[in-house]
């Protein structure tokens, strides 16, 4: 799957959540769908917990927040003593 393939999975709408990104057809933020992932859920939690979703859907997510941090500059979150 191209990443035009996968981004087509993922849909912005200001009247849905917020106009926070998620995947399509659902109420399931990118960021939710991360945030399950950095706390250790697997793809296959994911995909049984919430029907409908594929393993499609999980690697948009993580391809969405790859191409929105490109060409971003961070600052440090804590600074080292």
């Amino acid at each position: 799957m191209t990443d035009l393939e996968l981004l087509a999975r993922i849909t912005v709408n200001p009247k849905v959540m917020v106009g926070k990104p998620v995947i399509h057809g659902t109420r399931l933020t990118v960021e939710f769908i991360l945030n399950l992932l950095a706390h250790g859920a697997a793809v296959e939690e994911i995909i049984k917990e919430y029907q409908g979703l594929k393993v499609e859907d999980i690697r948009a997510c993580i391809l969405f927040a790859t191409k929105s941090l490109e060409n971003t500059v961070f600052m440090p979150l804590a600074v080292e003593a």
